[in-house]
């Protein structure tokens, strides 16, 4: 586990997230299907979610990627997944890609997730730079980067290309970490 608090704790992706992580993806396909096609479309059934856990392990072991899980403390349910990507060990820089079950929406879970994520790639991956790209209609995932302390650097014109859509334009939000004096 990488971070507990009264209401989530937050750990890395382990096998036996598998069948609460692909009812998360599947329950909520309609909400994430436009900004995570690609991790939808490998999570259908439970058997893909295990070889995407598979793929996703040896990854972090790599370090190449790494996917959290956030649980609910009061359930235990997975209620959110965060991954960390597009890693450049040289200028120690990741970006976060995130999201949250529709009934744990609009609680500002995500971003103490984001937060404490942070702080742990800080001090146990020794990343210093993170950012989150996010389309400015998606008003939740705007206010997770800044609420999180990400500050807004620009527009990435034609970043993204959903299913079945014309590239869209991207908001670049980044996160330093603070000098330690």
């Amino acid at each position: 586990m990488i971070y507990s608090s009264d209401d989530i704790s937050i750990s890395l992706l382990q096998p036996k997230d598998a069948l609460q992580l692909n009812k998360l993806l599947v329950s909520n396909t309609e909400r994430f299907i436009r900004f995570l096609p690609k991790t939808l479309e490998e999570n259908t059934t439970l058997d893909s979610t295990r070889t995407y856990i598979k793929r996703k392990i040896k990854s972090a072991e790599q370090r190449k990627e790494f996917v959290f899980i956030i649980h609910d403390k009061h359930s235990n349910d997975i209620i959110g997944m965060i991954i960390l990507k597009n890693l450049d060990w040289e200028i120690k820089q990741g970006e976060f890609a995130y999201c949250i079950g529709k009934r744990f929406k609009g609680k500002a879970l995500m971003s103490k997730a984001i937060k404490a994520t942070s702080n742990y790639a800080i001090e146990t991956l020794g990343l210093e730079t993170f950012q989150i790209l996010a389309h400015k209609t998606n008003l939740s995932s705007v206010n997770t980067a800044l609420r999180s302390g990400f500050k807004w650097q620009g527009t990435l014109k034609d970043e993204f290309k959903p299913l079945n859509e014309t590239p869209l334009d991207m908001e670049l939000f980044e996160f330093s970490r603070p000098d330690r004096f």
